[in-house]
């Protein structure tokens, strides 16, 4: 069988290698011997593969995100127009292994880190003549930035998964069917590909064509992020402090240009999904899904809603910043010139720019942020401490003065291990609406805390199992191998 045959058969059977989109010619395809020929193509190849983050239609971080993870939280539901009866499932917890938002997420997560394989090992193979050391080594390290984050979402949403670090070329079994790995192998690998990855240049190092590419800071960052989810306290700490030491990133100090576009990219801004409005539909669709539908002019679809059983929108205080950023409760039509007033809806991603189809919103989505890091270093601090710190309370406090409501202790005195881990949670759910954070802060504090606090809003349904998501069933159909989580066993 020649090399074309194989992969596109490999693209047909074998769902962790394959795509979510299968519209190209088997005789067109250009296979990777052909491809990684030298430096420009490498770099090309790597460059296409962060698209596979957020391109468009319900990419992972283009919605899926949304309407696969966040719908299972107390924030969201689906909003009026979600039509999608999988959606819908997830979104009052009735959903399981044969819900097509799971398939989606599997899928698309294993063609992101199969790309991000057949990169790696075919970087390394390119003749020393035809590429520079220094991109070698800097793209080898983007790839596994990029594969360690798709695993990063794999282990939380599924568990134990299958570990794949190349390319597969054989049809074999032994090569086709591979086992669940246990969370702490995954977590392992994840752990070493991100240190790989601070290798590589920091955001200055890089020019004004490579803006959105992995950096040094992003590794770090994303790995104080994997030492804070496994709870290694002490080296979630020590990695968040080099990013704040480092001074390479601070908080804008108006909340609003975190989304502005006219900032994206800007010193907040640590890892972004990088979206440009009308240029090959390459848009930032929540601004479509979350946008109202009964403003004439707007069009939106509104398939996004706030929960509001859930009671975020009453954590606001008027004062703080954050909230009509956030939040939107009026328009003015911009075909008839009337105000229209309605209950809220997520505002985070609306584009002035585009105002009639805001599926070409130009607004970045930020994957990780310096606010992120500050209340990582806070967390991390309170719980290694049994208790807050001093430092652990100047870092929560720049996110809190950004905003404009005070420092935590002047407001809530003589906080301890549990209160301040409540208060970091809290401003983690003001801080981070709508930017795909709430069902995994709520898994990695457990079940009893997830069910406990969807239970409190509505959501009654909840249970043990959902911290983690069903394996696919057309997965489990088609890898012998594989084995369902535990938990969803039976339902």
């Amino acid at each position: 069988m020649n090399n074309r045959k194989i992969l596109w058969a490999l693209i047909l059977v074998f769902s962790i290698s394959s795509c979510s989109k299968l519209e190209e010619d088997p005789d067109s395809v250009l296979v990777t011997e052909q491809f990684y020929q030298n430096e420009n193509q490498a770099v090309s190849a790597v460059t296409a593969n962060y698209r596979k983050l957020y391109e468009s239609g319900q990419s992972l971080y283009n919605s899926l995100f949304q309407i696969g993870v966040e719908m299972a939280t107390d924030d969201y539901e689906a909003g009026p127009r979600a039509r999608n009866a999988h959606v819908r499932a997830i979104s009052g917890l009735t959903h399981d292994s044969s819900n097509d938002r799971m398939e989606q997420l599997w899928k698309q997560s294993y063609d992101g880190i199969n790309a991000s394989n057949i990169a790696i090992d075919k970087i390394a193979q390119i003749d020393a003549g035809k590429i520079s050391a220094t991109i070698r080594t800097r793209l080898i390290n983007e790839s596994k930035f990029l594969r360690a984050l798709h695993y990063f979402n794999l282990v939380r949403w599924f568990g134990d998964i299958p570990i794949v670090l190349h390319e597969t070329t054989s049809l074999t079994p032994e090569n086709l069917y591979v086992a669940n790995a246990a969370e702490s192998a995954v977590y392992a690998q994840i752990i070493q590909d991100l240190k790989d990855a601070e290798g590589l240049p920091s955001a200055a190092e890089y020019g004004s064509k490579d803006i959105g590419r992995a950096t040094s800071g992003a590794a770090k960052s994303l790995l104080a992020k994997v030492y804070l989810t496994q709870k290694d306290w002490a080296n979630a700490a020590k990695k968040s402090k080099e990013v704040i030491d480092s001074k390479a990133y601070g908080l804008f100090s108006n909340f609003a240009d975190v989304f502005n576009v006219a900032t994206k990219n800007g010193k907040e801004h640590i890892f972004s999904a990088q979206f440009v409005g009308n240029a090959g539909y390459q848009g930032n669709s929540l601004a479509s899904r979350s946008a109202a539908a009964d403003v004439p002019g707007i069009n939106g679809d509104y398939a996004d809603a706030l929960h509001t059983a859930g009671g975020l929108y009453e954590t606001f205080s008027n004062n703080d910043t954050r909230k009509t950023v956030t939040f939107v409760t009026q328009l003015v039509s911009p075909t008839n010139g009337q105000l229209y007033t309605f209950s809220p809806q997520f505002f985070k991603y609306y584009d002035p720019a585009v105002v009639g189809n805001q599926g070409q919103s130009s607004k970045n989505l930020p994957i990780i942020r310096y606010a992120e890091v500050l209340l990582i270093y806070a967390e991390a601090l309170n719980e290694q401490n049994t208790g807050p710190n001093s430092d652990a309370y100047t870092a929560i406090n720049e996110v809190r003065l950004r905003a404009g409501i005070g420092k935590l202790e002047d407001v809530s005195p003589g906080l301890n291990l549990n209160t301040f881990r409540d208060a970091v949670f809290l401003e983690r759910r003001r801080e981070f609406v709508y930017e795909y954070q709430r069902w995994f802060d709520l898994a990695r504090r457990g079940a009893d805390y997830y069910i406990a606090t969807l239970k409190a809003a509505g959501k009654t349904l909840a249970a043990k199992r959902h911290i983690h998501f069903p394996i696919p069933q057309r997965e489990l159909n088609l890898n012998p191998k594989l084995k369902q989580n535990p938990d969803w066993v039976g339902f």
